[in-house]
């Protein structure tokens, strides 16, 4: 699977200021992507997709709600649950895709297969202003962001150059279901203004710099899971991976496979501190696997002098 680099914290302050506050001008990266187009004046349309089903409860009430806001909105989403295929592509030579109702495509694969169909046949020649990922059933923090097939599909667009937002719902310690589909709500208001001050934001420019996304974490607040988050944080993802296999041998060459939360202190300022807090984690990332200027100068260092 793909490791997603996060971008220096600069990239995001640099789009959402009022959010975070005033930072320096964001860093030249190397970049793939083709620059995305600049964002209309008025609503946008959107290609909304997930890794939990076309139907599950979040993609439905993030349709409802981008809907409302005044966004056209398309359900691009795979058919059955893809939760943890990360940026997972099949190359099968064929893929069955339903078209169930109006404005709602149901895609049998990953999260990508959905976004590349997307953008290949629903909106043939004329992409979306923006891919939204989820909301997700559960958190989309440190390592599970990297195996998450919600960020998968917001990486599958950033690939493409088209502008993309991953929103999860959850804690680290997940309450119960119903607790998290009611704080769905919430991130789901929080999504909605993200997107206004965007849209305002770029004026006659793309949505957010070339090639870069948000990985956007929502806490669930308050027993009920419809509590008001304690503020908003520009995060990066925090390294600790989270969950650790365990497995017991069961004979026959068979092992039994469990999977274990090993949470380790979170690291300040990011991604698992900010949503341990209450507080809405926004982190920027890419599509690629670049690392800064420091990483380059420890390969460069690395290969000095070696020949062929």
């Amino acid at each position: 699977m793909r490791r997603k680099r996060v971008l220096p914290l600069a990239a995001l302050m640099l789009c959402t200021p009022a959010l975070a506050g005033t930072a320096p001008a964001l860093a030249a990266a190397p970049q793939t992507a083709a620059a995305p187009a600049p964002a209309p004046a008025g609503p946008l349309r959107i290609l909304l997709t997930n890794d939990d089903g076309y139907d599950a409860p979040g993609i439905r009430k993030a349709f409802e709600r981008l809907t409302a806001a005044g966004h056209d909105v398309t359900i691009v989403a795979p058919l059955t649950n893809q939760s943890g295929t990360g940026t997972k592509m099949m190359s099968a030579p064929t893929i069955t895709v339903k078209h169930p109702e109006p404005k709602v495509w149901a895609v049998d694969g990953t999260p990508g297969d959905s976004v590349a169909f997307g953008l290949a046949e629903v909106f043939a020649g004329d992409a979306p202003d923006l891919v939204v990922s989820g909301t997700n059933f559960g958190p989309n923090v440190a390592g599970l962001a990297t195996h998450s097939g919600t960020v998968g599909g917001a990486v599958a667009a950033l690939e493409h150059g088209v502008p993309a937002i991953a929103l999860s719902t959850g804690g680290v310690a997940a309450p119960d279901p119903v607790t998290t589909v009611n704080a769905m709500g919430p991130t789901l208001d929080f999504a909605v203004k993200l997107i206004d001050r965007l849209r305002v934001r770029a004026r006659s420019g793309p949505l957010l710099p070339r090639g870069v996304g948000l990985n956007v974490n929502h806490p669930v607040v308050g027993a009920d899971g419809k509590g008001t988050a304690a503020g908003v944080a520009a995060t990066f993802q925090d390294p600790q991976t989270l969950l650790e296999p365990d497995f017991t041998e069961a004979g026959d060459g068979t092992w039994k496979v469990a999977v274990k939360v090993d949470l380790r202190p979170a690291a300040k300022g990011g991604d698992v501190e900010a949503v341990g807090a209450g507080r809405i984690a926004v982190s920027p990332m890419n599509a690629d696997w670049n690392t800064g200027p420091a990483d380059h100068a420890v390969t460069s260092a690395l290969i000095s002098g070696l020949r062929p």
